[in-house]
């Protein structure tokens, strides 16, 4: 029996804790996030990766950790990625703050997957093959900041999304329209990634980001042919290159009095109408490369914050004219 309890002693001094690439970045950007917490929380420890009670360098791990079979568990983060699942393991530490699920087989997520983890900070589902997320899904899930289900086969923006999300991204998926509602009551939702998805004009819905605070979105490579009028008024970055949008109208800007960067290359834009970039006066970064325009846009030398303009290439505007 010594001799057992010896080799697992030595077995667990040998073993290295699993940092994958997406831990290190998320560990990072995660501990800088919650730096800004405020200090009288009412949850006595609101880290990510908690820092008071010190690790024991001989048991870097529990010896008979709680831990999904095949996955690697520490510090209240659950790796789960390229293990083939076809589903959410049943048995997650409720106490877990991020799950990695990246990189499965997973088609549909249940209700009462996530059911119970209070304290889940991130929770990661890239590249997957999720047609369905349940309504309820993230019922008890109230503290989720950051929601990674970029390419999956989802067709809608998933029901009933926590208030709580600062990050969302759905890149590179079926998402065909956004439905009125979809993200409401969102008023932390700093960062929406919708890229690469066969999401047209008509596909927005009125009052679909109806409430909503939104900083920075990104709908690049979708089936865009106009800029959409009714996403929210609080953005400042705001990305659409790589659709099929042919003109700048006067109104279509008027939203976005705070936006500093903007982002139109690769479109088919062949004019801008004039005084529509003088409503956005606090502009800094313009793109607009790879287009077909005709003259340099009327107004472009009035925006006094402007830093960046990348306008079509020389050999593109040899024949452009000054306005």
């Amino acid at each position: 029996m010594r001799e057992c309890l010896l080799l697992v002693f030595l077995a667990v001094c040998s073993a290295k804790p699993f940092f994958g690439p997406s831990y290190m970045t998320l560990k990072n950007m995660m501990l800088k996030d919650m730096e800004g917490e405020d200090d009288d929380d009412t949850d006595a420890d609101n880290s990510l990766f908690p820092t008071r009670e010190p690790i024991n360098p001989f048991f870097p791990f529990d010896l008979f950790p709680t831990c999904p079979f095949g996955c690697q568990c520490y510090s209240r983060v659950v790796h789960c990625s390229d293990l083939g699942l076809s589903s959410v393991p049943s048995n997650i530490p409720l106490d877990t703050r991020m799950v990695d699920l990246q990189n499965n087989k997973i088609k549909e997520i249940k209700e009462n997957d996530f059911k119970g983890l209070t304290s889940l900070y991130a929770l990661i589902l890239n590249n997957n093959k999720l047609t369905k997320i349940h309504p309820k899904a993230f019922q008890t899930t109230k503290k989720l900041r950051r929601l990674y289900l970029s390419h999956n086969q989802l067709n809608e923006i998933p029901l009933n999304l926590p208030k709580s999300l600062a990050e969302l991204r759905i890149h590179n998926n079926k998402v065909k329209k956004i439905q009125k509602g979809a993200f409401k009551g969102m008023n932390a939702l700093h960062v929406l990634e919708m890229s690469a998805n066969p999401l047209e004009s008509n596909g927005i819905e009125p009052g679909a980001f109806e409430g909503v605070t939104v900083f920075h979105i990104r709908i690049a490579e979708a089936k865009l042919t106009s800029i959409p009028k009714e996403l929210p008024s609080t953005l400042l970055e705001l990305h659409l290159d790589y659709n099929k949008i042919s003109t700048v109208e006067l109104e279509d800007f008027k939203r976005y009095k705070d936006l500093q960067r903007l982002g139109l290359g690769n479109n088919r834009i062949t004019e801008i109408e004039n005084g529509s970039l003088a409503n956005i006066p606090r502009i800094r970064e313009i793109h607009l490369e790879n287009n077909k325009l005709k003259k340099i846009p009327s107004g472009l030398q009035e925006l006094k914050y402007l830093q960046k303009s990348q306008l079509p290439k020389k050999d593109q505007r040899r024949n452009l004219k000054g306005c």
